[in-house]
């Protein structure tokens, strides 16, 4: 049986927040939100952007990334939320990308990343055009992170 990760209720939670947080920094919705939160949920995994997040621990763990992700990256869901977010970047760009999240963190959105990423199996590509936002609770509290791209292009 296939593995239906956005369907969990914590899941389908989760991707609420990342929709809605997305439209409160950028003022516009990240994809279609027809239906209810279990549907948007499905588009949102579904989607062919790419789009990741991690939590607020100190060394942040992914705790989401659609399909699109996943293939990018290579790994399987489990795979996946149990990575540290500082890993999918390459050691050279990890203060880059650390100066970055910084910067969305404080202004609560980040317009324009471009940085090298690499996947499990060791294929380096150029993410472009990124958008990183604070994922945040109905109080505006920071309780995450996230990103979304769809330009990207493997390197050799």
């Amino acid at each position: 049986m296939k593995s239906r990760p956005w369907s969990e209720p914590y899941i389908v939670e989760w991707s609420y927040r990342l929709l809605e947080s997305y439209h409160y920094w950028i003022g516009q919705d990240l994809i279609d939100r027809a239906g209810d939160r279990k549907t948007q949920a499905l588009q949102l995994f579904e989607a062919s952007i790419v789009v990741v997040s991690h939590g607020v621990e100190s060394d942040p763990i992914l705790n989401y990334g659609n399909q699109a992700a996943l293939d990018l990256w290579e790994l399987s869901w489990k795979q996946f939320i149990q990575t540290p977010s500082r890993l999918t970047a390459e050691a050279d760009d990890r203060v880059e990308r650390k100066r970055m999240l910084m910067q969305a963190s404080a202004k609560g959105h980040y317009d324009g990343y471009r940085g090298v990423r690499i996947s499990s199996t060791g294929k380096r590509f150029l993410v472009e055009q990124a958008v990183i936002w604070n994922v945040i609770d109905p109080a505006g509290h920071r309780i995450g992170q996230a990103a979304t791209f769809s330009q990207w292009s493997y390197l050799l």
